[in-house]
């Protein structure tokens, strides 16, 4: 009996190192120190507000959807854009944080990989007078309590758009335990990288929960493989735990932007195991539609690229006065996932996330207008049922 293959988006970690401006709404931007950057310095040199992305990658599958809504908020409120696409290599992220400030960025959104990025990030936000806002990511108050402080003091930090990835892993383990999966393989991108822990730690609680209710019928895990964020690395990855463990009959390419899940399918219909391995992931690939139709996938969830849109929204905001008082203050905003399981649930997901981005110009000027709690109510209720609802339909 044919296998499904399920799967759930969530950014992840990525590659090119390159500061670009992009499309009609970028630009290449100044270099300037702190006077060209920050509120109290008013616009760019053109007038207008410029805002700043780091980001892993621009390009790929996941970060591609990103550039395009943020380019699209940009165009829709005359806002100058820079990118810094910086791999979710340490050095990288917390280097394209300063060149974003040095280049006159009055506010800048990230994408980091781990918490400790954020101290040097942190700092350069407050030297500089930069407003500060992480997208699928939040500093863990539990793991790096002196950090999130650090974050909830400073001025100029507002906050975090993010999911919540143990829950999301959790879901997903359970998704494969349903359909019969014990023997489960595992890979990850970047060892250290927050939201892949975050996952890691919900597939081990849904796999430990089960074997506690069905001590007849135990789950393995395996340890993880780490494919980085290539194609080539989750190909590996895959035939790896393919070759350590024949009995094989389920694998989580956890994230990693989208190419690791390519390269491990790709690697399971090399090996024509496609009948006899499930495969979830964290990560909307644009064929969906036709793995959902042909069952080499049986599901995703995902559409979560609005997350950097909601933490541009908040950094534009605080330039233009019209958010305060950051001190003191950790402004957490949690993102829905979204979820498809069939080829009629994407045909829905793609007219109104893909064939068309899931808010207008007019609703993103909009949202730019609202106050914080009800940006956030905004961002908290977005589905495939609002975005058709809003398109009249």
């Amino acid at each position: 009996m044919k296998k499904k293959i399920v799967s759930i988006i969530l950014c992840a970690a990525m590659s090119v190192t390159t500061l670009a401006g992009c499309g009609s709404a970028a630009s290449t931007g100044s270099a300037g120190g702190s006077e060209a950057a920050g509120s109290e310095a008013g616009a760019a040199a053109n007038g207008k507000i410029k805002i700043g992305v780091s980001i892993w990658s621009s390009t790929d599958v996941l970060g591609s959807q990103c550039k395009l809504i943020l380019d699209e908020a940009a165009k829709a409120l005359d806002v100058d854009i820079q990118y810094v696409d910086q791999g979710h290599v340490s050095e990288k992220v917390t280097a394209s944080v300063e060149q974003l400030a040095a280049a006159g960025c009055q506010g800048i959104v990230i994408c980091n990989s781990s918490d400790t990025e954020m101290t040097s990030a942190i700092k350069t936000c407050n030297d500089n007078k930069v407003y500060l806002a992480q997208f699928f990511r939040v500093i863990s108050q539990t793991d790096n309590p002196d950090i999130y402080q650090a974050a909830t003091d400073s001025p100029y930090y507002i906050g975090a758009v993010h999911e919540n990835e143990p829950e999301n892993g959790e879901k997903l383990v359970n998704i494969l335990l349903e359909k019969g999966d014990r023997d489960i393989g595992l890979i990850g991108w970047e060892q250290g990288d927050a939201t892949w822990l975050g996952r890691w730690q919900g597939y081990k609680a849904g796999v430990e929960k089960w074997n506690a209710e069905h001590p007849d019928d135990q789950a393995k895990l395996s340890e993880p493989q780490y494919a980085g964020t290539s194609s080539e690395g989750g190909s590996k990855a895959a035939e790896a735990l393919m070759s350590a463990d024949p009995n094989l009959d389920a694998l989580i390419p956890a994230g990693g932007g989208g190419d690791p899940l390519q390269g491990a399918i790709a690697a399971v219909e090399r090996a024509g195991k496609t009948q006899d391995i499930d495969i979830v992931s964290t990560d909307f690939l644009p064929d969906l539609g036709e793995r959902l139709e042909n069952g080499s996938m049986a599901g995703e969830s995902g559409g979560h690229y609005c997350d950097p849109l909601f933490a541009f929204m908040m950094v534009y905001n605080a330039i233009k006065g019209n958010y305060t008082d950051f001190a003191g203050k950790f402004e957490d905003v949690e993102f829905p996932y979204l979820y498809v399981s069939s080829s009629d649930d994407y045909a829905n997901y793609e007219k109104y996330f893909v064939d068309a981005l899931p808010y207008t110009d007019e609703e993103l000027v909009n949202i730019s207008n609202m106050s914080l709690d009800d940006m956030k109510a905004t961002a908290a209720k977005l589905s495939i049922e609002d975005a058709a609802s809003r398109a009249g339909n």
